[in-house]
């Protein structure tokens, strides 16, 4: 969050936002409840917050394992060249595929850190063969494996901000 963003947050606004981050399937009326506001108040509130684009949607967070996606790979990418055009031909390639949990554009060695979701090695080794490798600009590819997941959490830390 910006800090534009967070200078007109009050106490309510930052419970409201903490409550939705923990649990946004919540009614209108047990989220007033829990930040002890009346039901109108708190959801002109809220409506204010998506409108200002401090909460940009509301999902369902699912279980990986029981959907079948067994492997969490992280793969780091380096490209033979970093120009804007590079890059931006690799982001479009690689925002297409579902595979595709996380990726960001990094310092260092690697040019980008991708956290792949796959079934098992060969989903993993099409992915890579297939989907990866075939990018022209490509030039190393290394990954990682998760052997246990010690901290996942999508709440961010608001009183950090």
């Amino acid at each position: 969050m910006s800090n534009q963003s967070t200078n007109n947050l009050d106490a309510t606004d930052l419970r409201i936002l903490e409550e939705l981050q923990t649990d946004a399937s919540l009614s209108n009326v047990e989220l007033a409840r829990r930040v002890h506001l009346s039901p109108s108040p708190c959801l002109a509130r809220v409506r204010a917050l998506e409108a200002r684009g401090l909460i940009r949607q509301y999902v369902a967070l699912l279980d990986a394992k029981q959907l079948g996606l067994h492997l969490n790979v992280f793969i780091s990418i380096s490209l033979k060249q970093q120009s804007r055009e590079t890059l931006q031909a690799f982001e479009e390639r690689i925002t297409l595929r579902d595979e595709v949990m996380e990726c960001y554009l990094m310092t260092g060695d690697a040019d980008y850190l991708l956290r792949v979701a796959v079934p098992d090695m060969p989903a993993l080794e099409r992915f890579i063969l297939e989907q990866i490798s075939p990018i022209a600009q490509v030039e190393k590819i290394r990954s990682s494996f998760a052997l246990k997941q010690v901290r996942y959490k999508t709440a961010l830390p608001l009183h950090a901000a």
